[in-house]
């Protein structure tokens, strides 16, 4: 079975419907949601749901707890879910190819700084965009 972190950083909607959609799943299940912020939304879905959580800090995640703790877990994947921080390059080198970001809108046009929630749809909408998407890529040491 593959063990799956969701990192979230706001409401959880995405988040639920991870961990919603592993449960009971033989190949693969969310094991552990980690959250820089004390008061997302996501940590109180993820307690409903029965799902273990952990909060961290902008000096830990850069200073290697988060990886620390991930790899004490014996995670395999790892996926971003509104996590509005980047990912330290300890990270991405622990986890080569096992981090996964879900975008909501197609990169690169609705990226960077400030696109994240609703205000990439808000953006997708003023541009008069005849169509949008999301996008799941993996992670590197480079910012999206």
């Amino acid at each position: 079975m593959v063990k799956i972190a969701v990192l979230a950083s706001g409401s959880g909607s995405n988040a639920e419907r991870l961990i919603r959609h592993f449960a009971g799943h033989a190949h693969g299940q969310v094991i552990v949601v980690g959250c820089d912020r004390p008061d997302a939304g996501v940590l109180q879905r993820a307690w409903e749901l029965g799902t273990p959580t952990f909060l961290f800090t902008s000096k830990e995640l850069r200073e290697g707890r988060v990886r620390k703790e991930l790899e004490q877990l014996g995670v395999d994947l790892i996926i971003l879910a509104g996590f509005l921080r980047l990912i330290p390059d300890d990270l991405v080198h622990a986890f080569p190819g096992r981090i996964v970001n879900i975008h909501p809108a197609l990169l690169p046009k609705f990226g960077g700084k400030g696109m994240y929630g609703r205000h990439v749809h808000e953006a997708v909408l003023a541009a008069g965009e005849p169509e949008s998407g999301i996008t799941v890529h993996l992670v590197n040491e480079h910012y999206d």
